[in-house]
């Protein structure tokens, strides 16, 4: 298999994540990472990370001259798609940090980059790969619940001051995007995966305890139908005092229902279906670590594998520049309904 030189954008904590995951991958190689905040690259030289290092887009482009295949895109949120459709134009296949984008629209004009360009776009839903996720996709793809009644994805966390009040993009409108694209947005994307699209979606949209951020949700609640039949809802908030509390996903089927739970949907916690057997799954690996606070499944290095994979004709993107124009696409109309 051929190896795949990666370059990264953006060398806040995911970045550096991914950074660390291409050099040490065998089939892969750092070229060079890139940050408008010098002082992050501090953080290279405690991860042995070593790369040419860029303080702008700009630079990257007019310097590294194609020498990258992939570029690694790990910048604040509303950035994403600005960088992809100039790199896919540039070039260079992408990797894109979830969300995707924060609008449609924005998504749609990356899918069109791709399409111009014959390169690649993978979008970054590690989550699928975890046992649960995998399991729980299998029984409804196979039909072993039946039909498809309700489906509902209960997501509380904590994000308090040592989260918001050590940036400057965090909790803004138009570089975050809401708790939906940047904490939940994996969660969305598992309920997208398994079911389908959804419908008519209703809202309610709070900011319980994070005033300083203003024009911002903490909270809210989403009921809609799919369009492939059932009703669902998402329940969210980032209000958990200390720690997060619960990722869950509870399914209510015809001939069966489950729950996957845990805080991270890391464990199925009940299983009953007609004429079936829960089988023992793999383990779920940890939760991405950032000191105070914790984020979703470590399973970026499967990103890394199935892009390298993907490139040489192994395999196919497990999440590709559809899917996740279709997952934001489900988030901006829930917040658009809870403006009536």
């Amino acid at each position: 298999m051929d190896s795949i030189k990666f370059s990264v954008i953006g060398f806040g904590r995911i970045g550096k994540r991914h950074a660390k995951i291409i050099q040490e991958y065998e089939y892969s190689s750092l070229i060079s990472v890139t940050d408008t905040d010098a002082s992050q690259f501090e953080g290279a030289e405690t991860l042995d990370i070593e790369a040419v290092q860029y303080n702008s887009i700009e630079e990257f482009l007019e310097k590294d001259q194609g020498e990258s295949d992939v570029v690694n895109i790990c910048t604040p949120n509303g950035f994403h798609t600005e960088y992809a459709v100039r790199l896919l134009n540039a070039g260079y296949h992408v990797v894109i940090e979830k969300p995707m984008g924060l609008t449609k629209d924005e998504c749609l004009e990356v899918i069109g980059a791709q399409e111009a360009s014959g390169k690649r776009v993978f979008v970054v839903k590690q989550n699928r790969y975890s046992p649960p996720s995998v399991w729980m996709k299998s029984v409804v793809d196979e039909g072993r619940i039946g039909e498809v009644l309700m489906v509902q994805v209960n997501c509380y966390w904590n994000r308090d001051d040592r989260y918001y009040g050590n940036t400057t993009w965090r909790g803004t409108k138009d570089l975050d995007g809401g708790a939906l694209f940047t904490q939940f947005s994996h969660f969305v994307d598992l309920m997208y995966w398994v079911f389908g699209d959804v419908k008519d979606p209703k809202s309610v949209v709070k900011n319980f305890t994070h005033p300083k951020l203003k024009d911002f949700d903490d909270s809210g609640f989403a009921q809609f139908e799919f369009v492939e039949g059932g009703i669902g809802s998402i329940n969210y908030s980032t209000s958990c005092w200390d720690k997060n509390m619960e990722s869950s996903i509870t399914v209510i089927g015809s001939k069966g229902s489950f729950k996957v739970g845990g805080q991270y949907m890391n464990e199925v916690e009940y299983c009953h279906i007609k004429d079936y057997e829960m089988p023992e799954l793999a383990k779920t690996n940890p939760p991405n670590d950032y000191g105070p606070f914790k984020g979703s499944a470590a399973n970026h290095h499967y990103v890394i594998e199935n892009v390298v994979e993907t490139l040489n004709g192994q395999s196919e993107a497990t999440a590709n520049a559809f899917e996740g124009m279709k997952v934001v696409s489900i988030i901006e109309r829930i917040y658009r309904a809870s403006k009536g």
